[in-house]
């Protein structure tokens, strides 16, 4: 499993955010909470997080999420319905 999201801060100090909130069950995290709930583990940072696209924060960047995240879950999604 990937996350997916955006971020200015370095990834380190995101990493060891949702480490804290999976191993405290905090569900200020949905990533977090979605491990927890689905009996995941939490995985290595190189592992679990990639750089997939750079841009300045606004619009654009949230436009950019939302098509990532669709475009991953198309194969998924496809697979289902077969």
């Amino acid at each position: 499993m990937k996350y997916t999201g955006q971020t200015g801060r370095p990834f380190k100090v995101i990493f060891q955010e949702h480490v804290r909130y999976f191993k405290y069950n905090n569900n200020i995290s949905k990533f977090a909470q979605h491990l927890v709930d689905n009996k995941h583990a939490i995985g290595k940072m190189e592992d679990i997080m990639e750089v997939v696209h750079v841009t300045k924060k606004g619009k654009m960047m949230d436009t950019q999420k939302v098509s990532i995240i669709t475009k991953k879950l198309k194969p998924a999604t496809k697979s289902m319905t077969d």
